[in-house]
């Protein structure tokens, strides 16, 4: 069966997270965006509507009618995610047949994902508010049978392997035991039992099965060191086969193959960039390098089962590219290219006779669409547009740019400016992304084209301690932030002005969790450069962030240390750039978010900010969703938050 190595890294996005950017329009593993309503004028509106068509806020941001196609391990059934009350819910079309059943009921929390365990039972996921305590259900293709496997409050499970050929039975990862590690469990999908087969013993990360389900394979950490640890069968105990430094790169993708004994990995050990390279699991040594490129990481790897090999490996430079080691995996690529010219096509899955094949197709002005290809006939049968009632006629272009630091360091980035309006003295939004530890890349965003079609100019930048550029670009991070990171974002908005496109008294700058931070740290340590700001579940004491960490966390502690600072050695770096103990300095208009449920930026991040400003008599809009988390999924928040952005910006930039 061909597969990404979807596992794996939604494994390690749900147990590391770090602060992952928010992209409230989408749940996790699926879209979400909008429904049409009248809007008022804002003057900025005024001045989109004479040049290109004014699209109803809502569009931009509802739920898809259909998405997130999963087609079951052979090939008859295919299921996927549709509104139903408002929230994503999981239907399956059987045998291909017109008509789909609903076979989940949520009307609380939307289904984050979801996948086939077996040819008739299917597993999601979903937590409690934004909490991201994930719990995980079974029910059958028909919708009977229904179960709650991991019913238990508080606590944070996901799948590890859901055993391909085992009927009855997947393997989960759980912080039951203690809430600060994750441990592996053998679930009965049927009865819930579950059976402890791998107690972590405090310091393990991430763990990896071999091909027959069996857990062999370990990443642990300790401090500024972490292993990589081995057991050939699961009645051995494991052994430590490689040390390395708690920061250098080395992700455990999958078995080799060819043999029992060697896995795939992504690894920066020993190099720059990430690399997808073998290793053997008797020496812990690298064996071969199976594919890098000069100048970005490596970011995934896509394999087959049924075949038993590797068959492409993706790297995103301005957009995601594939580097092909399989022959037909390539030449059904090049064939579904050529019948989608003005899209970027991601095969989703070929069926087993790899006849047929589920691909995704999208670009910057179009959310995607899911087709069916049939190799016999050489045609596609379009299953469904994401966003469909949008026009890509009336959406704007993003544009790959690249500018320098004034350091010198290069810093690659993004520019949508709006449609049919010259490029001179516009309203301009700085939109740094969340992470840090995470980038931008090119394509359809809904913020993006939202905010283009109210007539701003967006700039996205992938800053110094951005991932996919290198460990040195990442490392050129380490203890910049609200320094040479929040200058590498404030050198782009010079860019925009220097080259005229700015009106430097229209510009705002809005961002979510690291973002968010960046918010604040941009309209505290350089006040009169912005004209408004607005903070999405943005920390602005680094004290008290990095004293409420998740206790999932724990292990990633030193990282935190590292790469942000240390509470006690560091104390007077964290006061210098904690906007909170600078509060005087602040001018700007201030929009504030944040979700009541929010693991990984607490509330008092936004309280404190809030409270700090009122008390200088400065009145903070502050918008608190006590249904959310580190990001609104509801629709009806998600409207609230969008409206009031606009309203907001329009008020701080449209008369400016």
């Amino acid at each position: 069966m061909f597969q990404w190595m979807w596992q794996r890294i939604i494994a390690s996005f749900l147990a590391i997270g770090l602060l992952a950017g928010v992209f409230s329009s989408q749940p996790i593993f699926s879209h979400n965006i909008g429904e049409a309503s009248a809007l008022k004028q804002s003057p900025v509106q005024a001045i989109t509507q004479s040049h290109s068509k004014l699209i109803p806020l809502e569009d931009f941001f509802r739920k898809p009618d259909k998405a997130s196609f999963n087609v079951s391990p052979n090939g008859e059934h295919l299921a996927y995610l549709q509104p139903w009350n408002n929230r994503m819910n999981v239907h399956v079309q059987l045998n291909d047949s017109e008509e789909a059943v609903r076979i989940t009921n949520e009307t609380e929390q939307d289904v984050l994902g979801f996948g086939w365990i077996t040819n008739n039972r299917l597993l999601y996921m979903f937590d409690t508010g934004g909490d991201e305590n994930y719990r995980l259900f079974a029910v059958n293709a028909d919708g009977t049978d229904p179960k709650e496997l991991t019913p238990n409050e508080g606590i944070k499970a996901y799948p590890l392997d859901l055993l391909k050929g085992n009927t009855d039975e997947i393997l989960i990862q759980m912080n039951q035991r203690d809430p600060r590690v994750f441990d592996v469990y053998r679930l009965n999908i049927h009865t819930a039992d579950l059976t402890l087969i791998a107690e972590n013993p405090g310091y393990i990360t991430d763990w990896l099965t071999d091909h027959e389900g069996q857990v062999r394979v370990a990443v642990g950490t300790e401090g500024e060191k972490s292993m990589l640890l081995y057991r050939s069968t699961e009645e051995e105990d494991f052994k430590i086969i490689r040390t390395f430094q708690h920061d250098d790169t080395l992700h455990p993708l999958l078995f080799a193959y060819d043999d029992p004994n060697a896995i795939y990995a992504l690894s920066n050990l020993e190099r720059d960039k990430t690399a997808l390279v073998k290793m053997d699991l008797g020496t812990g040594d690298i064996t071969d390098t199976i594919f890098e490129h000069d100048t970005v990481d490596v970011s995934g790897v896509i394999s087959s089962d049924q075949r038993k090999k590797l068959l492409a490996a993706s790297y995103v430079t301005n957009e995601v590219h594939y580097e092909f080691f399989d022959r037909h995996t390539k030449k059904l690529q090049r064939k579904v290219e050529k019948l989608l010219p003005q899209y970027r096509v991601k095969l989703v899955h070929i069926g087993d006779e790899e006849k047929n094949a589920v691909v995704f197709a999208s670009n910057d002005k179009s959310q995607g669409a899911y087709y069916k290809y049939d190799a016999n006939t050489k045609e596609l049968k379009l299953l469904a547009k994401l966003s469909g009632w949008l026009n890509e006629d009336d959406l704007a272009d993003m544009q790959a740019i690249q500018y320098k630091a004034r350091d010198g360091l290069k810093i690659n980035g993004y520019l949508t400016l709006p449609k049919g309006v010259a490029a001179r003295n516009l309203p301009v939004v700085i939109h740094p992304h969340g992470g840090p530890w995470a980038r931008d890349t090119w394509g359809y965003n809904p913020e993006v084209q939202f905010l283009a079609n109210r007539g701003y100019a967006v700039l996205q930048m992938n800053f110094r301690g951005s991932t996919g550029y290198g460990r040195e670009f990442l490392d050129a991070g380490n203890k910049e932030w609200g320094k040479a990171m929040q200058d590498d974002i404030t050198d782009g908005v010079e860019w925009l002005i220097e080259k005229g496109i700015a009106d430097p008294g229209r510009i705002a700058i809005y961002g979510a969790s690291y973002g968010g931070y960046a918010t604040l740290a941009g309209v505290t340590f350089t006040p009169d450069l912005y004209a408004a700001g607005i903070s999405y579940v943005g920390p602005s004491n680094l004290f008290t962030l990095l004293k409420s960490l998740p206790p999932y966390w724990e292990s990633g502690r030193t990282m935190f240390h590292e790469r942000v600072g240390h509470p006690v050695k560091d104390k007077k770096l964290l006061e210098e750039i904690s906007p909170l103990f600078h509060v005087e300095q602040i001018k700007t208009p201030l929009f504030i978010v944040q979700g009541a449920n929010d693991p990984r930026v607490k509330q008092e991040e936004s309280d404190q900010i809030v409270e700090a400003l009122q008390e200088r008599g400065i009145e903070v809009p502050y918008m608190l969703k006590e249904d959310e988390g580190h990001g609104f999924r509801k629709q009806e928040n998600v409207f609230d938050f969008y409206h009031a952005l606009e309203e907001f910006l329009a008020t701080h930039l449209g008369e400016a």
